[in-house]
Parts: structure tokens; sequence; C-alpha cells
């Protein structure tokens, strides 16, 4: 047998790449438009700090270490007239040394004509000088270098005195020149993440205010499905953005107008089908009370079809009546004050299964709410037509007390209802695929959609679910919200 999923024209969904799974979510609109604003922020932040940190390292390294060359140059003048003359002791060429003035930390070195060196430091000697700097320095080339001694930066000036046949060094410290490039570049990246922060707030900003027209369009799309057709966006001085305004507002005119005219259809050809119905049915009574007359039991076959069908056709007519005044605006509530448990209970007698068990919250009893007497009964009347009707009749109905209003919950002994079509079976002439499986078939698919509606207008909800006990069938479920802090609780003899 060949697979369905393979039938031509047919494409199969259900068989995706691997690689699908790990694909990351993408971001909305508002996202992107903030993260742009914070790249570009990053990035414009972090040339410009690159840029600036660059030259400026360049301009202070390049001031220090003329400084330092002019220093080396003038310190070493003042060696050569050490040397002009006889040979110094030690002592007078660390005299000398030591006298030597410095705008910066540094130490000198003096290679005397006989190959020995003189210094300040016994840290900074011959060991501490390059051998490429030292080659340069005897080509008679003065020369500098940095070089780092026991972690610390250092300049190393070297200044030939080729007339006295003496080099005189001097390392100059750049550790103040360090910290002062190590404290712009935190600066720098201080200034870029600011930057970087305040993009990302003013792209938060900007996505907000661009999309305050399409938020605004979306809380007035989610008006218009909840009914209130006559919700319109006002007035932008966006050019661009009125163009959309205009456009939705079309839109939402030219439905409201088209619901409201397929809604006067409705209600007409209700009111219209009313008077000659009414005549029918009166005719069908008179036959019916005179059918034993008739010999022919074909012809009273044919008046009970006739019966049940005018019966069930006005019915039709009455529930297209009170949909059309829900779909007009018309429905309003008619308050008052009520027991519940007498309700479901006169509800269950009235119906066609008035044997139906009911099962009474005691915290219920005599409690008065206030309610609309005849929705409600309308409510637990169109629950138990919709058992007998698909799901073989009702098995149970509870009400019980919740912490914030009531519950009234019809079970049948059905099929029950797929999770599919749990919201589906609410919508009108919608039974559900499950329905033609179910005993009897004669409903429309207004008798729930009735429910919906009448349980909205008190601001509850209604819904199906599984049996709690495990059993096959459907459970539905209302609830109404009370103030129970404004509910008087009657006294213990006023219960019935």
């Amino acid at each position: 047998m060949s697979d369905p999923r393979d039938a031509p024209g047919e494409v199969s969904t259900d068989r995706q790449p691997w690689w699908h799974r790990f694909r990351p979510r993408r971001l909305g609109l508002r996202a992107r438009i903030t993260l742009a604003f914070t790249v570009s922020a990053a990035v414009l932040s972090i040339l410009l700090a690159g840029t600036t940190w660059a030259l400026t390292r360049e301009n202070i390294v390049n001031q220090r270490q003329s400084s330092a060359t002019r220093q080396a140059l003038r310190n070493g003048e003042v060696v050569r007239p050490l040397f002009a003359g006889s040979t110094p002791t030690a002592e007078q060429i660390n005299e000398s040394l030591t006298s030597l003035q410095s705008d910066s930390p540094s130490h000198s070195l003096v290679r005397t004509p006989s190959g020995r060196y003189y210094g300040t430091s016994a840290a900074y000697g011959r060991a501490q000088v390059p051998g490429s700097l030292l080659a340069l320095v005897d080509d008679g080339q003065a020369a500098r270098m940095r070089i780092a001694i026991d972690g610390e930066p250092e300049l190393l000036v070297g200044v030939p005195l080729t007339d006295v046949d003496t080099i005189y060094f001097e390392f100059v410290s750049l550790a103040d020149t360090q910290s002062v490039l190590e404290s712009l570049s935190a600066s720098l990246f201080g200034a870029s993440l600011v930057t970087t922060l305040a993009g990302a707030a003013v792209g938060w900003w900007a996505s907000r205010r661009t999309l305050r027209p399409l938020a605004d369009v979306s809380v007035a799309a989610e008006a218009i499905a909840g009914g209130r057709l006559d919700t319109r966006l006002g007035a932008v001085d966006d050019p661009d953005l009125g163009v959309l305004v205009t456009s939705f507002n079309h839109m939402a005119q030219v439905l409201e107008e088209r619901i409201d005219r397929d809604g006067r259809f409705a209600s007409d050809v209700s009111h219209e089908l009313r008077s000659p119905l009414m005549t029918l049915s009166a005719s069908i009574e008179v036959l019916s009370s005179r059918r034993e007359e008739m010999p022919d039991a074909s012809a009273q076959a044919a008046i009970d079809l006739m019966v049940a069908d005018v019966a069930r056709f006005k019915q039709l007519v009455e529930d297209l009546l009170e949909i059309s005044r829900f779909d007009a605006g018309a429905a309003r509530l008619e308050l008052s004050e009520l027991r519940p448990g007498e309700l479901v209970t006169q509800a269950v007698a009235w119906s066609e299964t008035p044997d139906v068990p009911i099962e009474l919250d005691s915290d219920l009893a005599g409690v008065l709410i206030r309610a609309d007497k005849r929705r409600l009964v309308r409510v637990v009347s169109n629950l138990l037509d919709n058992a007998r009707k698909y799901g073989g009749g009702a098995t149970r109905i509870e009400l019980r007390r919740l912490p914030t209003g009531i519950l009234i919950a019809v079970e049948d002994g059905g099929t029950g209802v797929p999770p599919e079509e749990r919201e589906l079976i609410f919508d009108r002439f919608s039974r559900g695929a499950g329905s033609n499986r179910r005993a009897g078939s004669e409903g429309v698919g207004l008798g729930l959609s009735l429910v919906a509606e009448h349980v909205a207008l008190h601001k509850g909800r209604v819904w199906v679910e599984d049996r709690p006990d495990g059993e096959e069938g459907a459970r539905f479920c209302v609830e109404l919200p009370v103030a129970w802090d404004e509910v008087l609780e009657p006294a213990d003899e006023d219960v019935p």
C-alpha cells in the first residue's frame, strides 16, 4: 500500500532536515532595530576609540622619546669635559653621574676609554645594554631603544662621545607613560561601552516609537476581533504611516458595514420566516390533534415527521433571531436574584431528559446570586440537548461553588470531543467532525454557539474536557463569576 504522504501534488511537512532543529529563533522587529543601533554604535565607538588611542599613543610616545633623547644629549655634554683631560677616578665619575639633572626617573651609565662601565645603579649596567644598540653607538651614531628591565618599560639612549672615546648611556623610565596610556585605554573603553549602551537605548526608543503605530494597529485588530467593530485608529502626522492608518480604518469600516448588512439580512429573514412558520405550526397542530381520525398509517407517520420538522425549524428561527440580537449588540442581561440549585433543577425538569441525576454543592444551598434567569436556563437546556443529540444523553449534572464563581458541568456518555475540536464546536454551524459518528445528528450547530454567547454576556467562560472519572464521554463546563463578598448568605431555615 502506498504512503498517502507520497501522493502527487502534496508536500510532506513532517520531514525536515535535521539542522532545522538547531536554527536559532528569528528576532522580533523591535529587537532587530535595537540590535542594529547597538551594533552600529559599538562599531563606531570602537573605530573612534581605536583611532584616538593610536594617534594619542603615538603622540605621547614620540614626545616622551624626544624629551628623553634631548635629556640624554644634554647630560652627555655635561659628562664630556670629565674625560677631556686626565683620566678621572671612579669617585669623580660617580659624583659626576649623580649630579646630572633629569626631568624624569633615569639612570646613567658611562663606558670609559679603557672599556670599563660606571653607573648610578648596579641594576642598570653593561648587561642591560643590547648588543645591537652598542654596535650602533660604537660606530659613532646616537641611538635609542625601548627595553624592559624587571618587567618595567625603559628607554635606553646611547650617546657617543667620539672626541674623548667615551659612550654615555641613559636609562629613562617609561612607567609613567605606560600608566598614562593604560588610563587612556580604560577611559576609551569606558566611553565605547557608554556609547554602545546609549546606542542600544536610542535603538530601543526609536524602535518603540517607530512600532507604536503597529502596536495601535494590533490593539485595534484585537478589539475588532472581540466584537467592537467601531474601533478606529487615530490620525497621525507621519505621511508614510498615514497610508496605513487610512487603509486600516477603511478596511474596518467596510468590515463593519458588511457584518451589519449580513446581520440585518439574517434578522430580516428570521422575522419574515416567523410569521408563515407560526401559521404552519398552527396548521400542523390541528392536523396532529386529528391524526387518530386518519385511517392511513402512512398519513399519521407523515404528520409526525411534519410536527418534528416544524418544531426543529421553529427552534432554528428562534436561534437565528437570538444570534442576530448578539450581532447587533442589542443583547442585554436582565439580572434578577435566583438560586442556582433551583434554576438547574427546573431547567432539567423542563428538558427532554428530566431524569438526569443532579449533584448540587451543599455550599450553594439557598445562596442567591444575580444573573439572567432566561439565559442561564437556555444554557443548561442547550447543553442537555447537545448531550442528547451527540453524546448519547447526559449522565450527570454537577453544580459546584468555586472561589470566584460557580461551575455548571454536564457530562455525557458519548465518544467525547477530540482536543483539536474543543474550540471549534463552539463556532456557529459547527458540530465537529465527530458529530456524525454519534447518535442523533438533527442539530445545525447553533446550540453551543449560543451557550458561548450567553456565558460571555455574563463575563464567564465555557469549555469542554474529558470526564474526570476516566469513562468515555465529554464534560461541558460553564464557569460564571460571582463576587461572593457581595452575596448575602441565607439563614439555615431558608435553605430549601
